[in-house]
């Protein structure tokens, strides 16, 4: 049995977890620890201060005492706002408390992205526009090219949680650009796992979003593989090798 563990902020869209490890259909565990979310707003400085080394303690000890081989921080806003140096810096200070590969959301995606060979991307945010463009910055960081931009601007992520397929869909049709190579659904309060296969078949092409990439993301800090279709592109394509 692999036991992964995932530091999530409040309670929101845990419920992708329990059905991606349902799919995965193999010995991993999907461990889930809520923290305090604090304040529910999109705004910068809410977002650093629930990943904040206060906040994340406790949750980092419970995972390992219950066993966690990695630990994947599923915030993706409460990682990106410290910005490419300051989210490294937060990972590794979780890192070190925990004893264990650790890492969050944020870069998930960027290693999701270059494992199935996507370099030009699309963003679908249900951010409000500042947000959007923070996690844009960040990728272009990480060497991607940002093609567009889509804000919803949702403040909250309780808004973000109660949205459904139709919602989803349109999110990703939004933001859907021609040259890009995959569509980017950053919010880790959105639920996209029952969605995945149809976003792929809308899109015709691959779909990344942040519950699906977060647990992707576990299962590479412990050289795990799993080929799961339900869960999109990402868990059927073989990675791609960087040259």
């Amino acid at each position: 049995m692999t036991a992964l563990g995932f530091l999530y902020p409040g309670h929101f869209a845990e419920d992708d977890y329990p059905r991606i490890e349902q799919l995965l259909a193999s010995d991993i565990r999907l461990d889930l620890v809520h923290t305090d979310s604090g304040e529910d707003v999109h705004r910068v400085d809410v977002l650093r201060e629930i990943g904040s080394p206060r906040r994340l303690a406790a949750g980092v000890e419970e995972l390992r005492l219950a066993g966690a081989e990695a630990v994947v921080w599923a915030s993706t806003s409460g990682s990106f706002v410290h910005g490419w140096e300051g989210a490294h810096e937060q990972v590794r200070a979780i890192a070190r408390t925990a004893g264990m590969p650790a890492s969050a959301t944020s870069f998930a995606f960027v290693h999701a992205a270059r494992e199935i060979g996507a370099r030009r991307l699309a963003v679908a945010a249900t951010y409000p526009g500042d947000i959007a463009e923070l996690f844009a910055e960040f990728l272009r960081e990480a060497g991607t090219k940002v093609v567009s931009v889509h804000a919803a601007g949702i403040v909250t992520a309780a808004e973000v949680a109660a949205w459904g397929a139709k919602e989803v869909l349109e999110l990703a049709r939004q933001a859907d650009h021609i040259d890009a190579d995959a569509v980017l659904l950053p919010d880790t309060a959105l639920h996209t796992v029952a969605h995945l296969a149809a976003l792929e078949r809308e899109l015709a092409k691959p779909v990344l979003t942040a519950n699906q990439v977060t647990v992707r993301e576990a299962l590479r800090l412990v050289d795990r593989r799993v080929n799961a279709p339900e869960l999109g592109t990402l868990f059927t394509k073989e990675p791609i090798v960087q040259v």
